[in-house]
């Protein structure tokens, strides 16, 4: 199981993912979900996976080495899409060559070929954009309305999100809000773990500001997870009591 976030605020792009890959109780690792594609000054590119691990290396490879689906021209790479939009269709593009070439594959296997993606960043002067790509290689893009987008098991970071985010956020404070649902996840599916990649790009900044692993026992994480957790118990305790049933 996968939990991935992306936040898109005012000041800029936060991207968060776990590492945590399992095929049944006895087979866990570790494998990055959160990736760069990033030429410091011209752009930055953030994809972060989530689905089929063979698929999603299988695009990422191709994202990297060229998109070779159309006959008689150079295939293009990631690094060199004119704008974001161009880019997400590319993603898109590399996702249906994928299933093309796997297809029988993974229906002799009964496998489902099940990929998602968030893609998001800033390149020259356009605008910073966040999209979420489907597995057939649709794709929607966030909002000032709905500044954030989830892959993986959401639902339990989401309400979180909800609750604590708008355009007008801080970035750090996303960053904070984002982890939050991040340590909310963990708490309710196994499948979700440590190590915990993030990164912060600050809105018209051709580089990355912050690009950082979170690793088990690392002491801003371990205390978010507590102060949360006793803000939580104290909210709990400073509600009234239902006025249902026999009263104390």
């Amino acid at each position: 199981m996968t939990y991935c976030v992306g936040v898109l605020v005012e000041d800029g792009l936060v991207m968060i993912a776990d590492t945590r890959t399992n095929a049944g109780l006895d087979n866990i690792s570790t494998f990055r979900k959160l990736h760069m594609f990033n030429v410091p000054g011209e752009r930055v590119m953030m994809l972060a996976s989530a689905g089929n691990l063979s698929m999603t290396q299988s695009v990422l490879s191709m994202l990297r080495e060229g998109v070779d689906d159309r006959e008689g021209e150079m295939p293009p790479k990631l690094e060199d899409a004119a704008t974001m939009f161009k880019a997400a269709q590319l993603v898109g593009r590399a996702i249906r060559r994928v299933r093309e070439i796997e297809q029988a594959g993974f229906e002799a296997a009964n496998l489902r070929m099940e990929v998602s993606f968030l893609f998001g960043g800033q390149i020259g002067d356009e605008p910073m954009r966040l999209f979420m790509i489907y597995s057939a290689g649709n794709f929607i893009e966030c909002s000032r309305e709905a500044p954030f987008l989830q892959i993986g098991e959401h639902k339990y970071g989401k309400p979180i999100l909800d609750r604590a985010v708008t355009y007008e956020t801080d970035l750090y404070d996303a960053l904070k809000v984002g982890l939050v649902s991040m340590d909310s996840t963990m708490r309710s599916n196994l499948g979700v773990g440590l190590p915990i990649d993030i990164a912060v790009q600050r809105r018209g900044q051709l580089d990355l500001e912050v690009s950082h692993r979170i690793e088990a026992g690392e002491s801003y994480f371990h205390d978010l997870r507590e102060r949360w957790s006793a803000a939580l118990r104290a909210a709990h305790r400073a509600i009234p009591r239902p006025p249902y049933g026999p009263q104390r």
